[in-house]
Order: C-alpha cells, then sequence, then structure tokens
C-alpha cells in the first residue's frame, strides 16, 4: 500500500498545482480492487477490435504465451485509448487466477496510467512483487502526459529508494515534469543523474535537459548542452529555438535557423513558425522567403497556424500581394487568419480593401471575433462614412459584443474620429465601467480641429473620476492644446506630468515640445528637446516644424542637418517642412539638396513633398524647374495643382495659370476655393475683366462654392485695376461686405494706382477704424496725398501714425551667396563688404547712365531736395544687395534678390538697364510678384 497511499498524498495536498483531481469513489475503488474487476468481467463487454485474439484463449495456450497474448492485448487496449476493454483483460486474469510476470504487470500499469486512472495504476504498481524502471517509468509518463509535474518528481524519489536506477526513458519523463514544474534545482539533480548512469548522450535525454534549461531561462547551458549532444534531432533544435523564442531573442532564433537548414534536418511546422515569428519581428524578409520555402517543401503550407506565421510576416515586410497569395492558399481560413489578413491591409493603408474583406469573411459564415471588430472600427474612422460606421455599431451589438470595454472604447475613438461627438459619448456613457482606455478614447478626438476645444473639459472629468493619466493620456490632451494654442492650460498639464514621473517618457517630451513649439516658446522647446533621452525622428521633426512654423529658415535647415549627421532618417513630413522653410526664405541650394535627398529616399512620389519641391522651386525664382517637377508628379491633387497655379501667378505668366485651370478641370480635379483666388487674380492683373466675372459667377452657378471674402477681395481688385470705381463701389454694397478690412484694404490699392485720392481717403478712413494698427494703411494714404502734392495731408497722415503708435515695417532685400544669407537695408554701411559695394554700385549707376536711365525723384514722396532724393534713390537696399552679388557670384549665375516690401518704379528701371549692361539675369521676387530682368527687359512686362 505504500505507493498507493504516496500518489494519494501527493493528489490530496497538490491540489492547487493540479488539473484535475481524483473523485473518492475512484480511489476507494482502488481498495477493492479484486471484487471490482469480478464483478466487471460478468458485465464489461470487450471492444470488437480485442475480442478475437482474446477468444484465441480458448486454445488453452499455457504459459509464457498466454502472458505475452495478454501483455500484447494490454498494449493494443493502451495505444487505442480503451479503458474497458483494460479492465475486462485485467479481471479475465484475476479470474483464471493467471500469475503475471513482470512485463504483463508493466502493460497493466500502462494501460491505466495512459488512460489516467492512476488509483488503478497505483494499485497494480503497489501489488507487483518486483518492480523495474519500466514500471516507475510507465506511471511517470502518464502522470506528466496529465500535467502532474511535481508528483512525478515525488515518485522519483520514491523509485530511488527502492532501489531502481534510471534509464534514458525514465530520466526523459522525470526532466518532462522538471520543466513542467520549471524545477531547475531538480532537474540539475536529474542532469548530474545522467552524467552518473551514462545515458547523457542520449539524444531524447540531451533534448529533454535543453528544453528543461530553456524554459527555465538558462539559455546559457541550454545551449552548452546542445552543443556537446552527438546527435541532434528536430526536437533538440527546436527545444533551442522555443528558448530563445519566450526570451524573444528573434535574431539568435534566424542564426540558429541557419544552423539547422546547414545540417539537412527536416524542419517541423513548430520550427518554422518560431522562425517566421522571428522574421516577423525583425522585418526579415530574405529568411523569411527561405523559411516560406521550407514551409512549400515539407508540406506544411495548408496548416492554419503557419498559414497565419506567413500572413504576418509578409504583412510586417510590406508585401501585401504576397500576404494576400498566401492567404487565398489557406483551404478553408478561420477568424485568426481572417484577421491576420485584415491587419495586413490596415498596415498598408488599404482601408477600402480592409472592408471589401470584412464583408466577404461575412459572406463566408466566418463570425468576427473582438479583434476583428476593433481593427474594423478603426477602418471605419478611416473611411469616415458615418453610417458605415454606425453599420459596424449595430454589427457589435448583433454578435453581443456591447458590453464588450476593449469594442465600447474602439467605437468611442471610431466617433471621436469622424467628428460624431454626440454618438461617442453616448457610447461612453452606456459603458458600465470605465477604464484610462476609455477616457483616452474620448480625448482622441479633441486632437481634431473642429473639437479639439473639448480636451480640456475631459481632463478635469478623468481626473475628478479618480482616474490616473497615463502616456497616451498626456500626448492626446498636449495635442489638443497645440491644436487650441492654449499654452496656459498647458503648462497646467506639463506640471501634472512632472508629477506622475513621465517627463523623462519620450512621447511626452515630444508632444512638449510640439506645444511650446507651436505657441511660440521656441526656447522652451529647445530646453525639452535636450532633456530628452533619446531623441527619435518625431521628437527632431517637432523641433524642426516649429522653427518652420516661426520663419526660423536658417535654424529649421541647420537643425536638420544636425539631424542628418545624428543618423535619423527623415520622413515625408520632415521634408516638406524643411522644403516649406526654404521656400519662405528662397534658399534654393538647400531646397535643391532636399530635392536630391528626397529622389535618393523614394519621397519624391509622395504628394506632399512633391508638391512641397513645386512650392520651392516657384518661390525661389526657379518656375522652369517647378514646371519640371509638377509634371514630374507621380500623382496630383487639388493642393498640388494649386501649387502650381500660385507659382505661375507669381511669376506673372497669367496665361499659364488660366491655361492651367482649364487642365485642372479637363484632368477631372474639383477647384476649391484656394483655385479661385490663383484664377480671379491672374485676370486682375491682366485686366481681363470679362473673364474675371465669369469665373466670378462660376463659383457659385456651377461649382457650388460660396464666394469668400478673398474672392470679393480679387473682383473688386479686378474692377478697381480696370478704374472701373463705380462698379467697385456697387459691387461692395451688393455683396454686404462693407465690415471687412481685406476689402478697403484692396480699394485702398487701386485708388493709388490711379490716384483716386477721394475714394482712397473714404477707404482709409474705413481702415482706421476697422484696423488703426496697420502701417501699410496709413502709407498707401500718405502716397496718394504725396503724389497729388497735397503735402499738409501727408503731414497730417504721418502724425496720426505716430500718435496711434503705429511704426512702418523697414524695408530690406537679401541675397544668398555660398549657402548664407547675407541682408541690406537701405543707406546700410554695416556690412563687412561696404566699401566694395559702394564702389560698385557707383560703376552701376554710371554705365545705367550712360545706357539711357534717367531717375525718377518724384517716386521719392519725401518733402526734400533733389540731391537727397538721388542719394536715398540710389542706395535702396535692393540696389545694395544687387552690388554685393556681383562682387561675390559667378557672373554666369543668375542673382536672386528678395525683398519684403514691394519694389520701387525707379528700382525696377534700374534693375532692367543695368541687366542688359552686364548681361545677366537677375530676378527679384518681391512683396507682390517675381520680376526676371532680362537683356533689358522685366517678365511682369512694367506691370510693377
Amino acid at each position: 500500500m505504500l505507493i498507493q497511499s504516496l500518489v494519494f498524498r501527493c493528489l490530496s495536498t497538490r491540489k492547487n498545482r493540479l488539473v484535475i483531481e481524483f473523485p473518492r469513489r475512484l480511489l476507494f475503488a482502488s481498495f477493492q480492487f479484486v471484487s471490482s474487476f469480478t464483478a466487471h468481467v460478468a458485465t464489461e463487454e470487450i471492444n470488437p477490435s480485442l475480442k478475437v485474439p482474446l477468444l484465441k484463449e480458448k486454445t488453452k495456450l499455457e504459459g509464457s504465451k498466454r502472458l505475452k497474448l495478454y501483455s500484447k492485448i494490454l498494449h493494443d487496449c493502451a495505444s487505442k485509448g480503451s479503458l474497458s476493454s483494460a479492465k475486462a483483460v485485467h479481471g479475465k486474469i484475476i479470474k483464471n487466477g493467471i500469475d503475471p510476470d513482470l512485463h504483463l504487470w508493466n502493460s497493466l500499469v500502462n494501460a491505466y496510467a495512459k488512460r489516467g486512472v492512476f488509483g488503478y495504476a497505483c494499485k497494480v504498481l503497489d501489488r507487483m512483487p518486483e518492480r523495474d524502471v519500466v514500471s516507475w517509468a510507465a506511471l511517470f509518463s502518464g502522470l506528466v502526459n496529465e500535467g502532474y509535474g511535481y508528483d512525478v518528481l515525488d515518485l522519483y524519489c520514491s523509485m530511488k529508494k527502492d532501489g531502481v536506477l534510471p534509464n534514458g526513458h525514465c530520466l526523459v519523463t522525470a526532466l518532462k515534469a522538471c520543466s513542467l514544474s520549471l524545477d531547475l534545482f531538480f532537474g540539475t539533480l536529474l542532469h548530474g543523474e545522467g552524467v552518473k548512469v551514462g545515458v547523457l548522450l542520449d539524444v531524447f535525454v540531451g533534448s529533454s535537459l535543453v528544453d528543461l534549461y530553456a524554459k527555465c531561462g538558462q539559455m546559457e547551458l541550454a545551449e552548452r548542452v546542445f552543443l556537446f549532444m552527438d546527435k541532434k534531432n528536430v526536437v533538440s533544435w527546436n527545444a533551442l529555438l522555443n528558448g530563445y523564442a519566450l526570451k524573444g531573442d528573434a535574431g539568435k532564433i534566424l542564426n540558429l535557423f541557419q544552423g539547422m537548414t546547414e545540417s539537412e534536418l527536416r524542419c517541423s511546422k513548430f520550427t518554422l513558425s518560431n522562425v517566421l515569428k522571428s522574421c516577423t519581428y525583425l522585418v526579415n524578409l530574405t529568411w523569411g522567403l527561405i523559411a516560406h520555402s521550407l514551409v512549400i517543401k515539407t508540406g506544411c503550407e495548408h496548416d492554419e497556424f503557419v498559414g497565419c506565421c506567413l500572413l504576418d510576416m509578409y504583412s510586417k515586410c510590406g508585401l501585401a500581394e504576397d500576404t494576400l497569395k498566401v492567404f487565398k492558399r489557406i483551404q478553408e481560413p478561420n477568424i485568426v487568419a481572417w484577421s491576420a489578413m485584415i491587419d495586413c491591409l490596415d498596415e498598408q493603408g488599404q482601408i477600402q480593401e480592409e472592408a471589401e474583406l470584412f464583408s466577404l469573411m461575412r459572406c463566408k459564415g466566418v463570425s468576427p471575433n473582438q479583434h476583428t471588430f476593433a481593427s474594423i472600427a478603426g477602418v471605419a474612422a478611416n473611411l469616415g462614412d458615418r453610417l458605415y460606421c454606425e453599420g459596424v455599431h449595430a454589427c457589435i451589438f448583433k454578435h453581443g459584443f456591447e458590453s464588450e470595454i476593449i469594442l465600447s472604447n474602439a467605437l468611442i475613438a471610431m466617433y471621436m474620429k469622424i467628428r460624431s461627438v454626440q454618438n461617442g459619448w453616448r457610447v461612453f456613457k452606456e459603458m458600465s465601467s470605465w477604464n484610462s482606455a476609455s477616457w483616452n478614447s474620448l480625448l482622441s478626438g479633441s486632437q481634431n480641429g473642429k473639437t479639439c476645444d473639448r480636451g480640456p473639459s475631459i481632463f478635469h472629468k478623468m481626473l475628478a473620476e479618480g482616474f490616473k493619466p497615463d502616456i497616451c493620456t498626456f500626448t492626446s490632451i498636449l495635442r489638443s492644446c497645440s491644436n487650441l494654442l492654449n499654452i496656459k492650460f498647458g503648462h497646467q498639464v506639463h506640471a501634472h506630468i512632472i508629477k506622475n514621473g513621465l517627463k523623462d517618457n519620450n512621447l511626452v517630451g515630444t508632444s512638449l515640445i510640439d506645444l511650446y513649439a507651436k505657441n511660440g516658446f521656441l526656447a522652451d522647446a529647445e530646453l525639452l528637446f535636450t532633456q530628452l533621452i533619446e531623441r527619435d525622428l518625431f521628437s527632431w521633426t517637432a523641433l524642426i516644424a516649429g522653427y518652420a512654423q516661426s520663419d526660423c529658415s536658417e535654424k529649421t535647415i541647420k537643425c536638420f542637418n544636425h539631424m542628418q549627421r545624428q543618423g535619423v532618417t527623415p520622413n515625408n513630413f520632415t521634408l516638406a517642412t524643411c522644403l516649406s522653410s526654404c521656400s519662405n526664405m528662397a534658399m534654393l541650394e538647400n531646397g535643391q539638396l532636399l530635392h536630391s535627398m528626397a529622389i535618393k529616399a523614394g519621397n519624391s512620389g509622395d504628394v506632399f513633398v512633391s508638391s512641397s519641391i513645386v512650392d520651392m522651386y516657384a518661390n525661389c525664382g526657379c518656375i522652369e524647374e517647378a514646371e519640371a517637377a509638377f509634371q514630374g508628379m507621380v500623382s496630383t491633387d487639388t493642393v498640388s495643382w494649386n501649387t502650381m497655379l500660385f507659382g505661375y501667378l507669381q511669376h506673372r505668366q497669367g496665361l499659364k495659370v488660366l491655361e492651367t485651370f482649364r487642365m485642372m478641370l479637363d484632368k477631372g480635379l474639383e477647384p476649391d476655393e484656394v483655385t479661385f483666388i490663383a484664377v480671379l487674380s491672374a485676370c486682375s492683373y491682366m485686366g481681363f475683366v470679362n473673364e474675371g466675372k465669369e469665373y466670378f459667377d462660376s463659383l457659385t452657378n456651377v461649382f457650388g462654392i460660396v464666394p469668400t471674402i478673398k474672392h470679393c477681395a480679387c473682383m473688386i481688385d479686378i474692377l478697381g485695376r480696370a478704374g472701373k470705381f463705380n462698379e467697385v463701389e456697387s459691387f461692395i454694397k451688393d455683396m454686404k461686405v462693407t465690415s471687412n478690412p481685406l476689402i478697403w484694404e484692396t480699394v485702398l490699392g487701386t485708388c493709388r494706382m490711379h490716384g483716386n485720392d477721394k475714394l482712397g481717403e473714404s477707404a482709409a478712413e474705413k481702415l482706421f477704424e476697422l484696423n488703426p494698427g496697420i502701417a501699410s494703411h496709413y502709407i498707401l494714404l500718405a502716397n496718394i496725398f504725396a503724389a497729388k502734392g497735397r503735402w499738409e495731408d501727408v503731414r497730417r497722415v504721418r502724425a496720426l501714425m505716430t500718435h496711434c503708435g503705429v511704426k512702418k515695417e523697414p524695408g530690406c532685400s537679401w541675397v544668398m551667396v555660398n549657402g548664407q544669407v547675407h541682408i541690406f537695408r537701405s543707406t546700410d554701411g554695416f556690412h563687412p563688404k561696404h566699401g566694395e559695394i559702394y564702389i560698385k554700385l557707383k560703376e552701376l549707376v554710371e554705365k545705367s547712365i550712360l545706357a539711357g536711365y534717367v531717375p525718377k525723384t518724384d517716386h521719392i514722396l519725401n518733402d526734400v531736395s533733389d540731391d537727397e532724393k538721388l542719394e536715398q534713390l540710389f542706395h535702396h537696399n535692393e540696389r545694395l544687395a544687387l552690388a554685393f552679388a556681383l562682387i561675390s557670384i559667378n557672373p554666369v549665375k543668375t542673382i536672386r534678390i528678395f525683398k519684403n516690401l514691394h519694389i520701387c518704379e525707379d528700382c525696377h528701371d534700374f534693375m532692367k538697364l543695368v541687366s542688359g549692361v552686364i548681361k545677366q539675369e537677375i530676378v527679384v521676387r518681391d512683396a507682390n510678384c517675381f520680376h526676371h530682368f532680362k537683356s533689358g527687359i522685366c517678365s511682369c512686362q512694367d506691370y510693377c
């Protein structure tokens, strides 16, 4: 009864470790062993497949032959899982008084142990007159198969006390028990036992040791055992691979797999699934393809689990077409395979195809699970179709998942993303309980421009409900503050971040940089950036975008170059932001470098980047290059067409603006409000009054666009430039735009062109009421009065300007030489080369006078002497920039000068004559447009 009581004690004291418990009736039955089987024989039918051999017993076989026959029958019972037949055979043995030999006893133990009837197995083992290692190993094997690892180790100690030495099979089973119970100490004792009995070289013992050490996290020991094995099979390789898989060491798995392929062993599906997961993690397509070829070779291609691993691998490697091919070869894909395919399309941004696949899955009768619904909710949000979103919501209800908190959170995020705020709040309020993710889903909607004002109130409510903000919470609320330009609330959130110990988190730090940079606090943004532990692409881009937004173009490029030196590769947004900075400051050389970088990195096909390239060239005065970049775009949208339209407009190529607009319509693109601003502006300076009226009318009548203030200003400019001031006044009254400053600014500008001092004065008075802080309004009115010789009124306007504290923006010009920007102001004497500049300028004036230049001193609207007027004219900032460029730039290179104000008529004439004298093209960009001076002619056709 020793073994029976031992097992009973083991099973009773380890209930918390066991998967199953033995009922009392089964344990009681083991005590009534003999009578039980006597009764059983009378009632139990033997398995039909075993009847024939049993009938042979009637042939009166005697001795060892009969014992061997019973042993064979019991072996068949164990392998075929026939417990009732095993009991019947056992009953026959007892009824006929047969004295079993050791082999038959072991067969009985094995039959009961394999069927999990450990009470019977232990009783048989206890009654055996002698027990060998096979007897114990049979019981160990059954217990291990049922997950009783700890009990096997206790019984192993009993076996040792019984004086039985283990063999290889026994050690393998005991080592499996150690692996189950993660008992490293006992496993090392068994390792020593294996050395002692001389079975360590057995491939199965070695594989079990590798598996034990690997599962216990001792990979160095596992690898040492593995290396010392004379022979290695698939099991030993898999044991080591699984260990590294548990550790997450994907690189080591691929190294081992390479060695395994060289050993020419046939890989199992378990090996290949681990390798494919590693390839997925490392995005290693090369070894993924090798593993796929072995999947086909070993015939595992149609296995669902391996198929899902292949799907995931190709998906993470960005090969959507190959993923779909693998998916189609799975004979009956389950929900896991469908979900993997949906996730693949989601990662590739193929949201329409993802929605179609979801519909196909439902048509095939496959029911979605929570993961599938969570993915498709994201798809619905990206599609932006409210009806489709509500359909997904209804489908979740239909399948009974409405109470799942994960799906409720996904629905909230979905509704918030499509700006269906009421539906999002309704889902939130109907939830039985919330977690932090629920609040984060609500906050995700506050990142949108139209709903960002709700962010602070949601954050307050979250804190009031006792929820602790996490990283996602802080990044969402900081983006909301950035969109709102609410630096005050942002400071409060920053304090919470420090309080919660998240100031060193990279994502939170990047969001803080974005907040401070967007609000113009660049010093704070720079400080936060230097405090980041790890600076990734997003943190660099946040700082670069902050510089660009604050018009710090040189800092933008400097920061970008620093990022490059740190080995961080820019993305599309980073490149587009830097190109925008180059565009603003006309930094052509830097823009060209960024263009080549975009081509090299494969980013030039992105419509956002390519549109920025077009804009950069147009703003740097290279309209031909802009046109070439536009024509080379892989795909275009309304924004890219608008960019090209404004490029032509800046360079006063009005006919090309109208021609491009017609091409845009022919391509089937819908123009927007911005498109018509370019078209109407082109009609304005070209004097196309009738065409301008037609385009303005088509806004509403043809394209259904409500005219904005800017469209009305363009129309007023068209009429005003044509001198139709009566129509201007009628238009203002009809459109009811009398209260907008832009309208009167436009009127004032056209009055200056035609010298209409009466309407100009009226327009200026309106502007002084609506927006008294703009210096250009006072200057334009003063210029109108000066042109009419009304000097007293000029002084009155200037006095009013002084009284209101309005200061004129100082005029300046700049030119880039050798990658450095040089800025000049009128009569500037602070440049290091000012002496050479003035000598060169004097030379240019003399040559231009010989070519017919006559200074127009009447454009100096100050009441000073003619000599002072000449002095002022000759030292305008654009002329200083020109002189510096000529002493610094290669004579064959185009000179590009940029101004913040309009070029005066006298400087315009001067530049024309100089371009003919020096036989070199001069490009000047002023506040109005580009002027290409070449051979004494300007591209604006003297419409300065």
